[in-house]
């Protein structure tokens, strides 16, 4: 089954705040990370992994850096 993302949710403050202490350039790979998500959920570069011990609600991550220093966790919600 191929996932679709049909919105992604930015908006909280935490979020934003956690984004804004990232340094540029791991903003700017953030960034990038989440178009790829978008166009495509499952992308082999950014090891889409979901987190054991969580079933409702579900939790991924994704890492967006080159040399996984760098993590996104998210929750899916809807059908996957």
């Amino acid at each position: 089954m191929r996932l679709r993302i049909k919105r992604l949710d930015l908006g909280s403050a935490g979020f934003k705040r956690s984004v804004q202490r990232l340094a540029p350039e791991i903003r700017l790979q953030l960034q990038q990370a989440l178009k790829d998500l978008k166009k495509d959920p499952q992308p082999g570069r950014l090891k889409l992994e979901k987190l054991q011990g969580y079933k409702k609600p579900s939790i991924y991550t994704i890492h967006f850096t080159g040399n996984s220093s760098h993590k996104l966790s998210f929750e899916l919600k809807g059908d996957v």
